[in-house]
Formats: structure tokens, C-alpha cells, sequence
């Protein structure tokens, strides 16, 4: 692996089958309640301007149960809200931490923290990338689909920073995925761009089209997210209206694969993006998916912060 990850992109197809054996090692020796202090005497900080529940409980408990421990460093309790930069922030922590979670807005944001820091850098959700949570997914369908070739994602809603992950994961992977969005809510034209050269290489398949019944046709993955991610707050109303038609629902889900999963990355408002019937159905496999969080991420900081 590098030294950081920023993005799905930081990563090769070979070093995500590396990242996803030590995470079945480790959710493997969790159920059968072992012990693994692979992270002994090393410390994590995570730095967020952003609220959070999967991410931050995930990475805590991660650090835990490798024998590490986790400092959570909120914008509001350190100097940088009284105007630290974050070169000089990050080459201080640097000489008190081993590792740093970075979750906030602009995606430069966490790449000047990478710039500056003498210890790795995680993502942990920018407005542009979310790769801790697509390699949890990519986790999740191997183990409900055996494979990632000839599997198909339909990921239908708002081109977020999830939908940027997922195009960057199926590439590498090569597998088909089908983004069904409306006019002004594509994924990041660059990634779609990057995603369909790789693709040429992997066999993988990129798709942005406006019908979500033509996306799905075939798909074994049904995929959402929320219409309204975090500092969109003033677009909501805009958003549900122009989104609606775009619902993960029981209709929707009929017109996939019969056998197809469905992922959310959490959190879920019902009655939005997807509803209840769906969510909470047979076919939904997002406590999974949410579990999944924490074994892949405590593979990254396996990798990361071990040999430091």
C-alpha cells in the first residue's frame, strides 16, 4: 500500500486482495474471540470537521482491538479554529501520533494534510471521495457474491462522493457498474473519465445514464446513498424534488436480478432515498456492510501504521 489513502485510486487491484485477506484474518479471529494486538503502543488521532458514527466508532474500536488506542480531535477543541494552519498542525502531530483519520469537506483539505504529515493519512470522507466505506462494500460483495467479475452494481440517486468511490472500486475490480442520476447530479466527470480508461484494462464496465430501471436491469447490486449529504443542507428541498424519481424502492428492486443485495452505506432516511420495505427486507445486507467497516479498516491501519 502507500503511505496514505486518499482515494480507491491509491490502491491496485493487488493490493486490495492483500488489504481484503488480512480483514477476513481479522474478522475471522474476532468471532472466535481472540486477541490481535497487531497496533501495540501505537496511537491514532482522528480529526474531523464533520459529524460522524460509522466512521468514528469504527476506527476506535478498530485501534482497540489491535491493542492500539484513539484520540478524537474535533475542530472545535484544537487550535486550528483560532487559525493554525494545517502544515504546521499536521508536522505537530506527526511527532505524537502514528496514523491520522482526516473526515471533512474539500478533498484538497485532506490532501494538504497528507502533504504535510510525516505519518500516514486516511480518508475518512471528503465531498469528493469516500474510500474507507467502498472498500468495505467491495468486502461486502465478494462475500455475498463469491466474485466481483461479472457482478453488477446499479448505484441509483445523487452522484456523491460514495457513487465517485464505487466507479473508482468497480474499475479497478472490473465489474459493471450503472449510475442512474438526473441532469446536474452526475459523479465527478474526471473520475468517470479516469474509471472508463482503467476499465479498458480490467474489463470493468462504466455506466452514467438518467433511467434507474434501465440501471438496474441485470444488476446484482442495488446501491444508495442519501439525496442530501452533509453541507447540502440548503439544497434539500430541490434535492427531493428532482430525486424522487430515483428512489430505491420494491418496484425497482422487482426489475433486478432476483437474487440481488441491497447496499446503503448508512445513515438511511426512509421514506427518501429507499424505502422501509427495502431497507429493513430480506434482500438488504447493510448491517453487513456496516460491520465490514470496522474489519477493512482495521486491515488499512494494519498496513499503515504496523511497521512505523
Amino acid at each position: 500500500m502507500t503511505s496514505h489513502l486518499l482515494a480507491v485510486h491509491d490502491l491496485s487491484k493487488e493490493a486490495i486482495l492483500a488489504l481484503f485477506k488480512e480483514a477476513a484474518e481479522l474478522k475471522a479471529m474476532r468471532r472466535r474471540a481472540l486477541s490481535a494486538q497487531r497496533l501495540s503502543g501505537k496511537t491514532l488521532g482522528l480529526f474531523f470537521e464533520k459529524p460522524s458514527t460509522r466512521t468514528r466508532v469504527s476506527f476506535e474500536a478498530g485501534m482497540n482491538q489491535l491493542g492500539g488506542q484513539s484520540i478524537f480531535l474535533s475542530v472545535m477543541d484544537i487550535q486550528m479554529r483560532r487559525g493554525e494552519t494545517v502544515s504546521d498542525t499536521a508536522k505537530v502531530l506527526s511527532r505524537y501520533l502514528d496514523g491520522l483519520v482526516i473526515r471533512c469537506y474539500e478533498h484538497h483539505a485532506v490532501e494538504e494534510w497528507a502533504r504535510n504529515a510525516a505519518i500516514p493519512v486516511i480518508n475518512g470522507l471528503t465531498d469528493l471521495h469516500h474510500p474507507c466505506q467502498v472498500l468495505a462494500d467491495l468486502f461486502t460483495i465478494r462475500e455475498k457474491k463469491r466474485r466481483w467479475k461479472g457482478v453488477k452494481v446499479a448505484y441509483v440517486g445523487d452522484g456523491n462522493n460514495v457513487a465517485n468511490s464505487l466507479i473508482e472500486g468497480a474499475a479497478i475490480m472490473g465489474m459493471a457498474i450503472s449510475v442512474a442520476c438526473p441532469h446536474g447530479y452526475e459523479p465527478d466527470a474526471a473520475i468517470v473519465e479516469w474509471a472508463r480508461e482503467h476499465a479498458e484494462r480490467t474489463g470493468a464496465s462504466i455506466e452514467v445514464i438518467r433511467d434507474p430501471f434501465v440501471a438496474v436491469k441485470g444488476a446484482d447490486v442495488l446501491y444508495t446513498d442519501v439525496w442530501t449529504s452533509m453541507g447540502q443542507e440548503k439544497e434539500q428541498a430541490r434535492r427531493l424534488k428532482v430525486l424522487a424519481a430515483y428512489q430505491l424502492n420494491g418496484r425497482l428492486l422487482a426489475a433486478a436480478r432476483a437474487d440481488a443485495v441491497v447496499m446503503h452505506c448508512l445513515p438511511a432516511h426512509r421514506g427518501q432515498e429507499i424505502t422501509a420495505d427495502v431497507l429493513d427486507g430480506p434482500q438488504s445486507v447493510v448491517l453487513d456492510q456496516a460491520e465490514n467497516r470496522l474489519h477493512v479498516q482495521k486491515a488499512i491501519l494494519t498496513r499503515l501504521l504496523r511497521d512505523r
